[in-house]
């Protein structure tokens, strides 16, 4: 986990909350500290529709960053 001296890092904005859970999961199974910035899930409905920043422990910024352009580049399922 980050360390305590730590600070927290812009990584990413997704486009929506939905995007920004599924972003935050991959990033915590490879033990990857991360938030979404509270602000931006504020939302009366429930999931926010507008854009989430994902912050990471500036430890991590760089290969949070491989992970998440890894991800960002697979191919689209397509359908049969």
């Amino acid at each position: 986990m980050a360390k305590s001296n730590s600070s927290w890092l812009l990584l990413s904005t997704a486009p929506d909350q939905l995007t920004a859970e599924m972003w935050l999961g991959v990033l915590r199974e490879h033990d990857i500290p991360a938030v979404i910035s509270p602000g931006d899930t504020s939302s009366f409905m429930g999931i926010s529709p507008f854009p989430c920043r994902l912050m990471v422990a500036d430890d991590y910024l760089e290969q949070a960053r491989q992970i998440l352009a890894g991800l960002e580049s697979e191919p689209e399922p397509t359908p049969e």
